[in-house]
């Protein structure tokens, strides 16, 4: 499994990607793509909401299964990754790339203090 160190992870199998102007990346794990298999669609339809850490902020469908997808840190959602509308498939081969899923405004960086580096990953799957 490919387990970038420079991102953060949850115990549900996100990751997130901060960047320097307070925003943040989310997308599952590459761990979490191997096991839902195929991805066929991603339904996100909370661009503009505020979500709360721990709630859920859409749902990712496979071809055997639906999966919720948890919000990492609260924040606003900002932009939603537009190319997983024609090409689901990029969750599966590039999670941490092309496969992002959303841009969140985080409301309090300090939550993700809490999450998970990669080492603690690692040992979680």
């Amino acid at each position: 499994m490919n387990t970038p160190t420079n991102l953060k992870y949850t115990a549900e199998h996100e990751w997130v990607r901060t960047e320097a102007d307070g925003t943040a990346y989310v997308g599952i794990t590459d761990y979490a793509q191997s096991q839902l298999g195929d991805i066929v669609f991603v339904d996100i339809d909370t661009v503009g909401e505020a979500i709360a850490k721990g709630s859920t902020f859409g749902a990712v469908e496979a071809v055997k299964t639906v999966s919720d997808l948890f919000m990492p840190a609260g924040g606003e959602i900002i932009e939603l990754n537009d190319a997983l509308s024609d090409t689901p498939e990029l969750v599966n081969t590039d999670p941490y790339g092309k496969g992002w899923m959303i841009k969140v405004k985080l409301s309090n960086p300090a939550e993700l203090d809490s999450l998970l580096d990669a080492a603690a990953y690692e040992k979680l799957i």
